[in-house]
């Protein structure tokens, strides 16, 4: 089985798809697909994507605020542990830190993302991050206010491998993407070789980012099979290897999704 970690359900384009979600999701069952988590942006797309959890048995989702999504409303604490008590919710996030879109907002992304950081602490829940061009930030706000316990993951991650090393040493899981596919990613894909298996997640981050062949296409879960079988080349192992590996890796960091 594999294990798509981090896709956006809700915002597949299903307008032109005959079937709709449910054919989405059989596709990528076919493909040996047999888990979804579909993340969470913000205040507004919460009950939807905890309503899509409820639809379906393999599907399991997240709540939280998108760092790019702050200023549509920010949640406290208390709140953010109400919302991770729903039912399927398995983590908190996406959260963290963009600079790269936005640095007007660091003040306001910070406060979230630590409010975040505690929440997933009471509540002994992982945090799905999202972090770009603030390496020193982010890693500092997780030694700072994450529990190391529960940990979380660094989503899509397109950092150096000095970045990832850190991470990992804060108990944290590198989720790669159909971006270690593309053709001046080779940076990336140093990191994705020197990468402890154990700590390797594979997603889609769907409708974004679709791997090679389907680069600029909307991207689907079912290409999640593109990304695992090419890491797995480059590790010089079977897929099917790499599919036990990265599921097992799933299961240990969101325990709820068992």
């Amino acid at each position: 089985m594999l294990v798509d970690s981090h896709c956006h359900l809700d915002r597949l384009k299903l307008d032109t798809v005959e079937g709709g979600l449910d054919a989405v999701l059989e596709l990528a069952r076919s493909r040996g697909v047999g888990k979804f988590l579909c993340v969470g942006i913000s205040l507004d797309n919460a009950d939807t994507v905890v309503e899509i959890a409820s639809r379906y048995q393999d599907v399991v989702c997240s709540v939280g605020i998108h760092p790019l999504d702050v200023e549509s409303g920010l949640a406290g604490v208390d709140e953010l542990i109400a919302m991770a008590a729903r039912p399927n919710v398995v983590a908190l996030g996406e959260t963290g830190l963009d600079y790269y879109y936005s640095t007007d907002t660091k003040e306001t992304q910070q406060q979230s993302f630590i409010a975040h950081l505690q929440a997933a602490g009471q509540a002994e829940l992982p945090v799905i991050v999202h972090t770009r061009d603030a390496r020193e930030d982010t890693l500092q706000l997780i030694r700072e206010h994450g529990n190391l316990d529960t940990a979380g993951v660094l989503h899509c991650f397109t950092e150096s491998w000095e970045m990832a090393k850190s991470a990992l040493d804060l108990n944290y899981y590198i989720s790669l993407s159909g971006i270690v596919t593309f053709k001046n990613a080779e940076d990336l894909r140093d990191v994705a070789r020197k990468l402890p298996l154990e700590r390797l997640l594979v997603e889609t981050d769907s409708p974004y980012l679709a791997p090679v062949p389907y680069r600029g296409k909307p991207n689907i879960p079912a290409y999640v099979r593109e990304v695992a079988e090419f890491i797995a080349e480059l590790r010089s192992i079977s897929y099917e290897q790499l599919a036990e590996i990265t599921t097992e890796n799933f299961l240990r960091l969101f325990p709820r999704a068992a």
